[in-house]
């Protein structure tokens, strides 16, 4: 069985009470003082029996008594049967009197429905392991009653999901589907697409705004050009901006002269699409699991004339080490490094973007995904002037819209570039959150070292776990169109506390839906 996330609160704090719903407690680490429950219950031998087990007492509660407990997570069957919205959670918090709080919500198996309270208070930007709860006022569950409508954070016009190109071969992987396809006409709670939520902020929509009555001229592309240089202390001739890193994947498999492209999988299949459309025959590199998705530049063939890797890489969330990457570089060899996720890294350690020393190199970034301007389409690419000439004869004319420009520049900004570093580390703590309570689940692994705004997780028949998850409101990213993986993986984006806490309450359901 599962644990119920006792261990993690037992981390940072003891817990006051467990309120058991229907059956015995789970054992964990925690310092337990008490049962409760419904006095009916109260002398059930399963409840005595696991009360005797941590050598507590068990503490009977009226019903009506119980009802006048606000929890934050109410069902509708419990109530219909007992007056009590959550049994569980309401024994809990009775029992562990004033102030308490949730330190583990209500938990589900076959057996037991159980919820640890307690005191741990909260240290705001702490990185935890402990699952707290921030206070709900309705149901945790898609789906419940009471349970609100929660829109998806990003919706994203159709996208072209067509299959692999003539020239894919025999692969299997639908290098095309993105986490886009996952939310699309959805109305799910989105863990599938990387952008940052509660984005684009409020100044930048203004700036973004006051650029449309400048529309009537073409786009100038100057000033938003010298900003990014200026960010990575570069010449501007190394500059090249690109509406969406997408567009630079196609520039830079039509523009460059190459024979023997590898990309190095798991990772974004955009490279390889574009590439293989391009009429190239792709090579692959595939990192394995039992090396933590881990980069050895020795499995990179010496041939290879172009190579292309993401840092931190989509979806695994590793980050290699830059001096790893740059041991890749060699005469005659485009290294193509796909930092996108690199400003959601605090301090943007292991970044090659800025970099002169390293020959061939071909760094792309985008303001896609921390700043949620995946509809405005705008990135740029870092290389070489030669390198940056050869892509530019192959871009349109006026590829970059005035909006974007001016989203550019601003992004460049220092207060922005702050603004970034702050997000990068509250992310972080929340991935923390995140990653603690996946923890809980004995069916549930995770890929260690996460350093990006996703986690990659492995669940045996995760394919069918991500559809039961579906019905529940949730949407993930599927593993299985990642070269490298297969169905059994799932990609999350990191979401707020609240939104987590929501998830990781319909993944409980999901697994025991699933036997």
């Amino acid at each position: 069985m599962r644990r119920a996330g006792a261990e993690r609160a037992g981390a940072e704090g003891s817990g006051r009470a467990c309120g058991v719903g229907d059956g015995p407690g789970w054992a964990g680490d925690v310092r337990v003082v008490g049962f409760a429950t419904l006095d009916v219950r109260g002398a059930e031998p399963g409840i005595v029996a696991a009360a005797g087990r941590f050598g507590v007492p068990v503490t009977g509660f009226p019903a009506g008594e119980l009802a006048r407990v606000v929890v934050p997570h109410p069902s509708e069957v419990p109530l219909a049967a007992t007056g009590t919205a959550s049994v569980a959670e309401a024994a809990a918090l009775r029992a562990a009197g004033p102030g308490a709080v949730l330190l583990v919500p209500k938990r589900k198996s076959r057996r037991v429905t159980c919820a640890i309270a307690g005191f741990a208070p909260f240290r705001p930007h702490e990185v935890t392991t402990v699952a707290r709860l921030l206070p709900l006022t309705c149901g945790y569950i898609a789906g419940e009653p009471g349970t609100p409508h929660i829109p998806t954070p990003h919706t994203t016009a159709d996208m072209d999901t067509h299959t692999d190109s003539p020239h894919a071969g025999s692969h299997i992987h639908d290098l095309r589907h993105h986490g886009d396809a996952e939310v699309r006409d959805e109305k799910l709670i989105d863990l599938a697409v990387n952008v940052r939520t509660a984005t684009p902020p409020d100044w930048l929509r203004e700036r973004i705004a006051h650029s449309l009555v400048t529309l009537a001229a073409y786009p100038d592309g100057r000033s938003a050009r010298a900003a990014v240089a200026e960010r990575h202390g570069l010449p501007t001739g190394r500059v090249l901006l690109t509406s969406g890193a997408a567009e630079a994947f196609v520039l830079l498999a039509r523009a460059l002269p190459v024979r023997r492209p590898v990309v190095v999988h798991p990772q974004f299949t955009e490279p390889e699409a574009a590439l293989r459309d391009a009429g190239h025959e792709v090579g692959r590199v595939l990192l394995r699991e039992e090396d933590g998705f881990r980069l050895d530049p020795a499995a990179v063939p010496e041939d290879a004339d172009l190579v292309v890797i993401g840092n931190p890489t989509n979806p695994t969330s590793v980050l290699h080490p830059a001096e790893t990457i740059a041991a890749l570089a060699r005469p005659g060899r485009y290294l193509v490094v796909d930092e996108a996720f690199m400003d959601a890294v605090p301090g943007e350690r292991e970044a090659l973007a800025g970099r002169t020393d390293v020959p061939g190199l071909v760094v792309l970034r985008s303001l896609t995904k921390t700043w949620g301007l995946a509809g405005l389409r705008i990135g740029y690419v870092l290389a070489e002037p030669d390198t940056i000439g050869l892509l530019e004869q192959a871009q349109p004319l006026w590829p970059v819209s005035t909006p974007a420009l001016v989203a550019a520049e601003a992004c460049m900004s220092r207060a922005a570039l702050a603004e970034a570093e702050h997000a990068a580390h509250r992310i972080g703590t929340e991935r923390a959150h995140l990653l603690a309570g996946l923890a809980e689940f004995d069916e549930v692994r995770t890929v260690a070292e996460a350093e990006a705004p996703f986690v990659l997780i492995r669940i045996e028949g995760a394919d069918a776990v991500r559809e039961r998850l579906r019905l529940l409101g949730f949407a993930a990213r599927r593993g299985d169109t990642f070269p490298g993986l297969d169905r059994h993986w799932l990609r999350l984006a990191v979401r707020d506390r609240a939104t987590t806490n929501r998830f990781l309450q319909a993944l409980d359901q999901a697994l025991l839906l699933g036997g």
